[in-house]
């Protein structure tokens, strides 16, 4: 994938999830039609720019699973793959 992100934000892959049924039936990820809210990052920007001209860098970096807000994220498809765009202001956790 050939995509590199401006400023404070990341490409994140999102993570299917699959549902398992209390009677171990499993429910692929086409089923719930619902945002994702999890993640690998696979690109991220420099950094926020800050007022005095430097930049502050990311918190999270390439290969981390995060969780962010449930629709703050804008899907993009590049080279024929969905992917999500998000700020790291609406990044709320990464998860370890």
């Amino acid at each position: 994938m050939n995509i590199k992100p401006l400023g404070d934000r990341v490409i994140v892959k999102p993570l299917a999830e699959e549902e398992v049924t209390a009677s171990g039936i499993v429910l692929p990820d086409t089923v719930d039609k619902e945002k994702p809210e999890q993640g690998e990052v696979i690109a991220a920007g420099p950094g926020k720019r800050l007022d005095n001209g430097e930049i502050s860098p990311l918190s999270v970096k390439v290969g981390d699973k995060v969780v962010f807000k449930k629709y703050s994220a804008d899907e993009v498809k590049v080279d024929g793959e969905e992917v999500l765009v998000v700020g790291e202001e609406d990044i709320v956790g990464i998860i370890e």
